[in-house]
């Protein structure tokens, strides 16, 4: 199948859903609603909604049943962005090829519209309790999964522990010559920093779209391990992109190293971290491979799993 045109598909849908959601919120005030709209219009892959789609469309749903979860975790996503590049953490001022939102409308509206598009993502996640098509027990499991993988066990804890971690490094020579001891530490420190800064929000879109689906417990948890293994691998590569990617197709600059990060790079290398990415990929074919449902729509999370592994921005 041709993956950047189902790509380009379900992000036109998902695109188009969104601006509907974001618009018919009642009496909010203009600003607000213009810098919302601004991050969620900046442009992306739309990763997590295509990934929740998919899943659900492994067990024979339609996407148009699950757009209102599929646009809720990616205005969850679109928050973790707006606050990630504030000055306070990772100090970005280009996202997606555009100026970050508190470049265009300050700090604290940049704030302000992250609150909004968290707060409201449960509203608009609620609205697949009224299509009629999705169980109301499964849509209020689905805000249990969502609201444990951002929060503070999840992506904001990630997010916590990698500022925490910034320096780590620092001083140190290569791997090689650190202590085991001091690598064993690192790298535990890495893994939950990746596990719940990425991977977390990667997890709840596949978790999520398996229990709109009404999915088994046994292939629930093959699909969540499937989405452990790429959203790992997303922020390895994403680690080995911030050195070696071309910043023009990123639509961002490198600011790992400006921030003294701790990445898979600044502890194990490129080399070792693209082989890590790719056992990481080969399991994750391995889980999905033991999915039940339909062939074709699995084919998709095989392409999206590949296609994380070799995407250059």
């Amino acid at each position: 199948m041709n993956i950047k045109k189902h790509f380009i598909e379900r992000t036109s849908v998902t695109n188009k859903a969104l601006k509907v959601f974001i618009k018919v919120l009642h009496d909010v005030p203009p600003i607000l609603r213009k810098s919302m709209l601004y991050s969620l219009s900046a442009g992306g892959k739309r990763l997590r909604p295509v990934l929740l789609i998919a899943t659900y469309e492994i067990f024979g749903g339609k996407k148009e049943d699950v757009l209102p979860a599929a646009c809720a975790i990616e205005m969850i996503h679109t928050y973790s962005l707006i606050h990630d590049d504030l000055p306070s953490l990772d100090n970005d001022d280009l996202r997606r090829g555009k100026p970050t939102n508190h470049k265009v409308f300050g700090e604290a509206l940049a704030v302000l519209a992250g609150d909004a598009l968290l707060t409201n993502a449960f509203t608009v996640l609620g609205h697949n309790a009224e299509t009629g098509k999705i169980k109301e027990k499964n849509v209020f499991d689905c805000m249990r999964i969502l609201a444990k993988h951002a929060g503070a066990g999840g992506m904001v804890g990630g997010q916590t522990a990698d500022l925490q971690a910034e320096g780590f490094l620092h001083g140190k020579k290569r791997s090689v010559h650190l202590s085991k001891t001091f690598l064993k530490r690192a790298d535990k420190l890495l893994n939950y920093i990746h596990l719940h800064k990425t991977a977390d929000l990667i997890c709840a879109s596949v978790e999520m779209g398996a229990v709109l689906a009404s999915a088994s417990l046994k292939d629930f948890k093959h699909l969540s391990n499937y989405a452990r293994c790429i959203g790992l691998a997303f922020q390895i590569v994403d680690d080995v992109l911030d050195i070696v990617g071309d910043k023009k197709k990123l639509g961002k600059k490198g600011s790992d190293a400006r921030n003294k990060k701790l990445t898979y790079v600044s502890l194990f290398g490129i080399e070792e971290s693209n082989i890590h990415a790719a056992s990481l990929i080969s399991k994750a074919h391995e889980e999905l491979d033991k999915v039940s449902g339909s062939a074709k729509a699995k084919e998709v999370l095989h392409e999206i799993a590949d296609f994380i592994m070799k995407r250059d921005k």
